[in-house]
C-alpha cells in the first residue's frame, strides 16, 4: 500500500494519494526518508569547483606535499594567502583519497579458533604450566602437566624451579615414548607461553611427527581441559597455601596425580577414573556396573518410578571448540 501511494503521489499529490489509499502521510514521509535518500545540498558558503581544484593543486605542490594541512595553512598565512581552513583542506584531500595514516600501525593477525576432536586416547593432548607458591614471597615452583583430552589421564608431569623450553622438550619426549606415540597419531595443544611456542619444542614435535596447535591469545576457553585440571588441583583440600620446598611440591603432586589418575571418579567420564578410560577398561566396568543396577531394579522395581536405571555412557567424542555443524553423536564433553 505504501509503495502504491509513493507511485501515485507525483500524479495526484501527496495528500490525495494518502487519502485515496488510506495511508498516513507521516508514515509515507518516513518511508521516503529511509528508502529514497536525498543528496545533501551544497551549502552556499562552500568553495566553488575551481577553488577546490586550486586547493588540491596547492596541497600537492612540491613545497607542501610532505606537510600536514595545519602546517600548510600556517605557511600560507605567513605568505599573505588564505585558501580555506585546515578542516576544509582535510575534506578535499579525503575526496581525492589522499588521507591515510602514514605511520606503521601494529596489525594483529587473525588467529583461527582451534577446533580439535578426540575419539580415543592418545589422539589429542593438552599441556600447560602453572605456578606453585614457594616458602617466601616472589618464589615459585613451576608445575608442567601433559593431559590426555579424551581420558583426562595425566600422561606426564614434573615440578621445576623455572620455566624452561628444554625441560618441556624432555618431558614431551618422555611422554611420547612411554605412551608409544607413532608419527601422525597425536596432536599436542597448548597456549602461547614462551615454552609452548619455543623453537626447541617445535623442532622436537616435528621430529616426532606430532601436530602442534595453540590457543588464541588471551582466550582461556581454547585450552579448557588444562585450565579445569589446574582448578581441580588447587581446590584440593590438601593443597597448601605455600610449599616449604621443591621437594614438598613434588611429594604433594605425586600423591595428587596418583589419586587423580586411579581414584578420582570423573563426572565427565561417566564416573570412571582417567586410568580406566585411558587404558580402555571402560566398557567392562560399565557392563559390570549395569549388572549391579539391573539387579537392584529386579529386587525393588517400585523404587525406580520411570524406568530401570541405566549407567551413563562414555562420550564418543571430546571437542575443544566444537564446530556448529558437529553431529549429534559427537557430543561436546565438559572439561571437568
Amino acid at each position: 500500500m505504501i509503495n502504491a501511494a509513493v507511485e501515485l503521489a507525483p500524479t495526484v499529490g501527496m495528500a490525495a494519494a494518502c487519502a485515496a489509499l488510506g495511508v498516513s502521510r507521516a508514515t509515507l514521509y518516513r518511508h521516503r526518508i529511509h528508502t529514497v535518500p536525498r543528496p545533501r545540498p551544497t551549502p552556499p558558503r562552500a568553495l566553488a569547483l575551481d577553488e577546490r581544484r586550486h586547493v588540491i593543486q596547492t596541497l600537492n605542490a612540491p613545497a607542501f606535499a610532505d606537510l600536514a594541512p595545519a602546517q600548510i595553512y600556517a605557511r600560507l598565512l605567513d605568505q599573505g594567502l588564505y585558501l580555506c581552513s585546515p578542516r576544509t583542506m582535510y575534506r578535499i584531500l579525503q575526496e581525492h583519497q589522499q588521507v591515510r595514516e602514514r605511520r606503521d600501525q601494529l596489525r594483529h593477525p587473525n588467529y583461527q579458533k582451534p577446533e580439535l576432536l578426540a575419539t580415543a586416547p592418545n589422539q589429542l593432548w593438552s599441556w600447560d604450566i602453572t605456578k606453585l607458591l614457594g616458602p617466601a614471597k616472589w618464589t615459585y615452583y613451576y608445575l608442567y602437566v601433559i593431559l590426555d583430552v579424551y581420558s583426562r589421564y595425566v600422561v606426564a608431569w614434573t615440578v621445576a624451579p623455572c620455566e624452561s623450553a628444554a625441560l618441556a622438550q624432555r618431558l614431551i619426549e618422555q611422554a611420547c615414548r612411554q605412551q608409544g606415540i607413532s608419527p601422525g597419531q597425536l596432536t599436542l595443544h597448548a597456549d602461547r607461553g614462551s615454552a609452548m611456542t619455543s623453537r626447541a619444542v617445535a623442532l622436537l614435535l616435528a621430529d616426532l611427527g606430532v601436530t602442534k596447535t595453540h590457543s588464541r591469545p588471551h582466550v582461556s576457553n581454547d585450552n579448557p581441559f588444562s585450565e579445569a585440571h589446574f582448578k581441580t588441583l588447587k581446590y584440593c583440600p590438601e593443597f597448601p597455601e605455600r610449599f616449604g620446598s621443591i621437594q614438598d611440591a613434588r611429594a604433594f603432586c605425586t600423591r595428587f596425580f596418583d589419586w587423580y589418575n586411579f581414584q578420582h571418579y570423573h563426572h565427565a567420564l561417566a564416573l570412571l577414573t582417567p586410568h580406566a578410560v585411558h587404558y580402555l577398561l571402560a566398557p567392562q566396568i560399565i557392563e559390570e556396573r549395569q549388572k549391579v543396577l539391573t539387579a537392584a531394579f529386579e529386587k525393588h522395581p517400585d523404587r525406580f518410578v520411570r524406568k530401570p536405571p541405566v549407567h551413563p555412557a562414555l562420550s564418543l567424542a571430546v571437542w575443544i571448540n566444537p564446530p556448529p555443524a558437529a553431529t549429534h553423536h559427537e557430543e561436546q564433553n565438559t572439561p571437568d
